[in-house]
């Protein structure tokens, strides 16, 4: 009897605390809905036990835009289908044969979508590593001079760099730069800009880094108060000689720095390389070619016959960790292309989608609740339910690569969470252990709030904190 009771008691005390969980969630939401900001916005918002168990929901069936925790997606399916150990490979080779030190052939570097070629962000990756290593691999093979060309095979991806779901005004913006099958110091060059002393003055550009292969720029980014921070937007299209610059900088500063995304990422590895080699004991005979010049001819790019040396990039859980934590676009674009490649041998963006959505309809959750068009989601067609956010999560859950996916999750208001920011839309998605030791699955998305009335980042944490 007392074991009966006992029992009892426990039950009763556990209900009640979900339905007090419940109520404060209900409440939190509740206030939240009735803010200015929500007048015409649209929540979604599901919340689950560590086993999947519903502790709370809204809307959940509802497609809004994702930002950036389609990432979640994204990187989930990477670890699956390529796994955590996967580096990607640019193979350094020639055709023809070298006679005393002589390469009577073309040099090749074929490229396989590398996103981390060139990156800052980690030593082994940065310009000068990956020069050197170039140039020590064709010294060990006994190069010495090259009488042919140096063919750049970027054709792993296609030669569309960016997703059908892309705008405009991003794609000239280092978060919306596309990519390629050699894609180098991620796609981007820094502008630096001197502005006028009073309001309204023109700006003067002092220099890019590196410089680029634009014929015509026009500067129209004019000067701002003090402190107003940058608002600019920089249009060159892929491929594109023309680069026009618009909005405002700050005055009060010396030069004042904006981040674009380069017209053709091996365009920039060329002129790089180049001068690198230019400057080294290795002469070269021909010219360097990238392959949209052969596509472009319509001729075939040269195979490599014999391969001198393979460079491997950091593994897939270092990329995602700087994918997850800094919400590189280019990271998730690559991974998607390179989900393509590996699973239909085409590196293109729609591929990628669909064995994105193949992937996840054959682990439980309807593809058409992931309706996306990119892998990182600035496109603002993507449209995901928060319902199949958490089930991606859980699905995580249950790998044996969860911990490098978990840890490479950023925390936000003390929770492992996914942000995600576009025009009129927030959303976090991810995991969170309550001080009492319960955890939570979560996602949580908003559309189409009033940003006139600025941030709406407190809001949403208020009621996420009903979960605390």
């Amino acid at each position: 009897m007392r074991k009966v009771l006992l029992l009892a008691f426990i039950s009763i005390t556990i209900n009640s605390t979900a339905q007090n969980g419940v109520e404060k969630l209900n409440a939190a939401v509740n206030n939240f809905l009735q803010d200015a900001q929500m007048k015409h916005a649209v929540l979604s918002f599901y919340v689950t036990d560590e086993n999947g168990n519903k502790i709370y929901a809204l809307n959940e069936q509802y497609g809004l835009s994702p930002a950036s925790t389609q990432k979640i997606f994204t990187s989930v399916a990477a670890f699956s289908l390529l796994g955590k150990d996967f580096r990607y490979t640019t193979t350094i080779g020639y055709n023809g044969k070298i006679v005393n030190g002589h390469l009577n052939g073309d040099l090749i570097i074929k490229g396989y979508g590398d996103p981390t070629l060139g990156s800052w962000r980690y030593a082994q990756t940065k310009p000068d590593s990956i020069l050197n290593f170039i140039a020590a691999s064709i010294k060990n093979a006994g190069i010495n001079f090259i009488d042919g060309n140096i063919i750049l095979d970027d054709a792993a991806f296609e030669y569309n760099p960016t997703p059908d779901g892309y705008i405009w005004e991003d794609m000239g913006n280092y978060y919306g730069s596309g990519s390629w099958g050699i894609n180098w110091k991620e796609n981007q060059y820094d502008l630096y800009l001197r502005p006028g002393k009073s309001l309204n003055d023109t700006t003067t550009i002092i220099k890019t880094d590196p410089s680029l292969e634009v014929n015509n720029f026009k500067n129209l980014i004019t000067t701002a108060e003090k402190n107003s921070g940058d608002n600019t937007i920089l249009y060159l299209p892929p491929y594109g000689n023309t680069l026009i610059a618009e909005g405002t900088i700050p005055t009060g500063v010396n030069e004042f720095k904006i981040t674009g995304a380069v017209a053709y990422s091996t365009d920039q590895f060329k002129n790089e390389l180049e001068s690198y080699f230019t400057k080294s004991d290795l002469k070269v005979s021909g010219s360097y070619i990238t392959g949209a010049s052969f596509i472009l001819q319509n001729k075939p790019i040269p195979e490599i016959e014999n391969t001198i040396a393979n460079y491997h990039s950091p593994s897939l859980d270092s990329i995602a960790y700087w994918f997850l934590h800094k919400s590189i676009n280019l990271y998730g674009e690559c991974l998607l292309k390179t989900i393509g490649l590996n699973e239909s041998n085409n590196g293109s963006a729609s591929v990628g989608v669909y064995q994105l959505k193949k992937f996840w309809q054959q682990n439980g959750i309807d593809s058409s609740s992931i309706n996306i068009f990119d892998g990182s989601g600035l496109s603002p067609q993507n449209r995901v339910t928060s319902f199949a956010e958490v089930n991606a999560l859980l699905y995580a859950k249950k790998q044996s690569w969860f911990p490098a996916f978990y840890d490479a999750l950023p925390v936000y208001n003390g929770m492992k969470i996914k942000s995600g920011t576009i025009n009129s839309c927030k959303a976090y998605a991810g995991y969170y252990t309550a001080a009492n030791g319960k955890k939570y699955v979560l996602s949580i998305i908003v559309n189409n709030y009033d940003v006139s009335q600025g941030s709406i980042t407190s809001k949403l944490f208020k009621v996420l904190d009903a979960l605390k």
